[in-house]
């Protein structure tokens, strides 16, 4: 979608906008996938919100919260151990 005439039209009109695009399997989308769930179990999960806008407050509260006691996500891991784990070999020699 990023690619369509619309798109490139609109950001010729508007040159202070750069897209960065990255792939959907880049490691940082982990993180963000952590960070949503951290959300659900902690403002979202069994909570009772009678309108959007209910449920949008509860969240800007908690995002605001956090930011108030940020640090940054620590990755238990290096490059090395991940592309290891990411390359192993099977573990069966199936034939069919």
């Amino acid at each position: 979608t990023h690619k369509t005439a619309e798109v490139n039209e609109w950001l010729a009109a508007n040159p202070r906008i750069h897209v960065h695009f990255t792939p959907t399997s880049a490691s940082w989308m982990n993180m963000i996938e952590i960070w949503f769930g951290i959300i659900e179990r902690q403002a979202i999960h069994r909570g009772t919100f009678v309108s959007v806008p209910e449920l949008m407050k509860a969240i800007r509260a908690f995002i605001n919260g956090w930011n108030e006691r940020a640090h940054p996500f620590v990755w238990t891991k290096t490059a090395d151990q991940i592309l290891a784990k990411a390359d192993r070999q099977t573990t069966s020699a199936t034939r069919h």
